[in-house]
């Protein structure tokens, strides 16, 4: 699912909002997820999850095409971890994945 379809199954859901404003909803959760994450903060949503980020060391890695040595500066990453209630969720599905149905 993408942002539209997200914004889409939101408006359907509640047809009392302009899909517009919907939009500038999920857009505001997401830049506010997004900056509280720049700020080294943990947003944690009950049922769904918990957004976090880890420090990357420097490290010295190599170019697979040449061999060569590459420096690699540290980095900060995000992080998701699943909550409980999906992982249940998820692992209660009767339903198969679509990547999994493929193989």
């Amino acid at each position: 699912m993408i942002k539209s379809e997200l914004v889409l199954k939101i408006a359907e859901q509640n047809p009392h909002l302009y899909q517009r404003d919907v939009e500038n909803i999920v857009n505001a959760i997401l830049d506010t997820i997004a900056d509280a994450l720049a700020r080294g903060d943990r947003v944690e949503l009950r049922g769904f999850g918990a957004f976090s980020v880890k420090k990357r060391d420097a490290r010295t890695g190599r170019n697979p095409r040449t061999g060569e040595a590459v420096s690699i500066s540290e980095k900060v990453v995000p992080v998701f971890k699943t909550g409980k209630e999906m992982r249940q969720r998820l692992n209660d599905s009767p339903k198969p994945l679509k990547a999994a149905a493929a193989r």
